[in-house]
């Protein structure tokens, strides 16, 4: 690549990892027919592509959401959650009746202690 291409365009573009990123996915769009925002004299779409970032004629946050977009393969759809029916306290919920069994603490414990431990096994 040219390097007073790069060198200009890491003003824009921090890492240099990413605008290589940005740069090929920017050539790729314009191999496929996306309109140039610069002149091409005689410049391959990669220069093409650097010149465009280094002149900010395209974003690269854009440019970054674009590959993103590109990249996935399945586009999550947010969708309302459907709303969930509300029992009121003390109603039955249809035709049954609801009943709680209530134990009280020492009762849970002394049932506790009647189980039997199991037997231990060295294997």
């Amino acid at each position: 690549m040219a390097r007073v291409t790069v060198e200009d365009c890491v003003d824009k573009v921090e890492n240099r990892f990413e605008l290589v990123l940005l740069a090929g996915h920017r050539s790729r769009m314009i191999s496929n027919g996306s309109p140039l925002t610069i002149e091409r004299d005689n410049d391959k779409n990669p220069i093409v592509a650097l010149r465009e970032i280094a002149d900010e004629t395209v974003s690269p946050e854009d440019l970054n959401e674009d590959l993103i977009h590109s990249m996935q393969k399945f586009v999550e759809v947010d969708e309302p959650e459907p709303e969930l029916e509300t029992i009121e306290a003390g109603a039955p919920a249809g035709d049954e009746e609801m009943t709680f069994d209530r134990m009280s603490e020492e009762d849970l414990l002394r049932g506790l202690e009647s189980l039997d431990p199991p037997e231990r096994r060295d294997d």
